[in-house]
């Protein structure tokens, strides 16, 4: 059983792969160099996620479901962004977490965002399914 605000905290460094100027998908597509707010998110819920593990079966995983994100400050590369998931229980299937990040220049984002705990083959299989 995980308790409510139980925290998870991820420790993270910025790098060059982590920047808003490489999601770009077109020549004209051009954002600044600091942390993108996709990258933020996958922070986020990779952290979400860690808390979660002492819940997972033989053969489980979580996956996101959704999202309610706010990205607030830019962050530079090389800078150390800590991202802190708090537990807040779950509904039915769903677990919900409030989520923290921060650089050393104080907060950068905030989220809710809620996750279910699946089998592994059966999300793969169904994934496979739709490239028909």
């Amino acid at each position: 059983m995980l308790e409510v605000g139980s925290i998870e905290t991820l420790t993270y460094v910025v790098g060059a792969d982590d920047l808003a100027s490489t999601v770009g998908v077109a020549s004209g597509d051009v954002f600044p160099a600091v942390l993108a707010t996709a990258r933020l998110v996958a922070l986020m819920e990779v952290t979400a996620a860690r808390l979660l593990t002492p819940l997972l079966g033989e053969g489980e995983m979580s996956v996101g479901v959704s999202i309610d994100m706010r990205h607030s400050a830019p962050t530079p590369v090389g800078a150390t962004v800590e991202v802190v998931a708090s537990y807040r229980g779950h509904e039915g299937s769903l677990h919900r977490f409030e989520i923290e990040a921060a650089d050393p220049g104080g907060p950068i984002g905030r989220a809710s965002h809620e996750r279910a705990i699946v089998d592994a083959a059966r999300i793969m299989a169904r994934a496979a399914e739709r490239r028909a």
